[in-house]
């Protein structure tokens, strides 16, 4: 089971973290990472952690602002969210899988159950 919690509503240029809590697998041992879907658009990925979080891996859209990390003792994965713009708004998603680290939708068979970013301007 995975447990995304943090988004809220953050004026542009602000800040978030999200939080995705993992339970029920032998989390240090997979895959785990972001998505999101804007209303209207299909779901995209926003950046993916390696098991030991030796490997990152992000959409170009958000290099440079948002970080991924994750904390294998306490089962959680984190998404720094920085200097967020409108574009940024959406549902995001946390998600997994084993190897490797990718972003490709198709890939990933569990899903959590997504938090909601609103970025005003």
């Amino acid at each position: 089971q995975l447990q995304a919690s943090g988004g809220g509503l953050v004026q542009v240029g602000g800040s978030l973290r999200l939080s995705c809590v993992a339970s029920g697998f032998a989390f240090d041992y997979y895959v785990i990472s972001w998505f999101r879907q804007a209303p209207g658009k299909e779901r995209e990925g926003v950046a993916s952690i390696s098991h030991s979080g030796s490997m990152t891996v992000y959409a170009e859209s958000v290099k440079g602002r948002f970080t991924i990390s994750r904390d294998n003792a306490k089962n959680t994965v984190y998404l720094q969210m920085n200097t967020l713009k409108p574009e940024d708004t959406a549902v995001y998603y946390c998600a997994t899988k084993r190897v490797p680290t990718g972003l490709a939708t198709n890939e990933y068979d569990y899903w959590g159950q997504g938090t909601l970013v609103t970025v005003s301007s």
